[in-house]
């Protein structure tokens, strides 16, 4: 079944080009850009990146094709390449049944932007797929090409996927290993500082030591005898005197001191 192309700019836009172009006497180019090769599983959603860089302000006649060949050849769009996805003064054409609802516009034209998604990609889509921009007058350009591969599920290596995320949560771990260690210096250096503190306080307050003073030696003998210094006290003799003669008389005595003999 052939399939329409819509490649081709209406001549009204390309007649404004041309017009344009000789007035203005000079040349016109546009560079669009997109990804070399994109891989895909099957069944899931992926994005054919297209930008484009214009000397030409965006105007509403800018017009974005993608056409695409198919890479199997038992299929109608091996032989050529055909429009899949049509975008022409703000508006986006049917695209051929074996795209349709498939294929969606996700670019910014303001921004140069054109890009489109498959949701889902599937096998038959496998091929390569040409962008092509018009922005008039600067129509004059080559269109851009990408390789779609889309593979079975769980096909796409996933090595570099976990070894960048396995480095990244050991940095992160290591961070924070190294503030949980720095943390805790800090604390154990404060506490030290605090308790040197304390003892630094208490010395502070506790009262300076008194100097020991020397004790002369007295000279020994009893006190308060009023003797001249130099002078002994001798020996006290004690006696008690019986005054009645009576045999009796013994309960009658009584504790009197009569005599205190002293040596010199």
């Amino acid at each position: 079944m052939e399939h329409k192309r819509h490649d081709m700019l209406p001549p009204r836009v390309l007649l404004t080009g041309f017009v344009v172009l000789i007035l203005s006497g000079r040349t016109l180019a546009i560079d669009i850009y997109t990804d070399p090769e994109v891989v895909a599983e099957n069944g899931t959603a992926c994005v054919l990146r297209c930008t484009f860089k214009s000397n030409e302000v965006v105007s509403s006649d800018i017009a974005v094709t993608w056409n695409f060949q198919s890479s199997q050849p038992d299929t109608p769009y091996s032989k050529a390449p055909y429009a899949i996805f049509y975008f022409y003064n703000g508006k986006a054409a049917p695209s051929p049944k074996e795209f349709k609802d498939r294929v969606q516009f996700i670019g910014d034209i303001n921004k140069r932007d054109v890009s489109i998604r498959f949701n889902p990609a599937l096998f038959g889509d496998n091929g390569t797929y040409f962008c092509d921009v018009k922005n008039p007058p600067d129509f004059m350009g080559t269109p851009a090409r990408t390789e779609l591969r889309v593979v079975s599920r769980g096909a796409l290596p996933r090595g570099n996927t976990a070894v960048i995320a396995g480095a990244v949560c050991g940095v992160l771990a290591l961070l924070v290993l190294i503030l949980v260690a720095v943390c805790v210096v800090m604390k154990l250096l404060h506490n030290r500082n605090d308790y040197e503190g304390c003892i630094n306080l208490e010395s502070a307050r506790a009262p300076p030591p008194q100097p020991i003073k020397k004790v002369e030696p007295k000279p020994e003998g009893p006190t308060g005898t009023g003797l001249p210094p130099g002078q002994v006290q001798g020996p006290v003799i004690y006696v008690q005197l019986d005054h009645s003669g009576s045999k009796n008389s013994f309960h009658k005595m009584e504790p009197v001191v009569y005599a205190d003999i002293r040596k010199n």
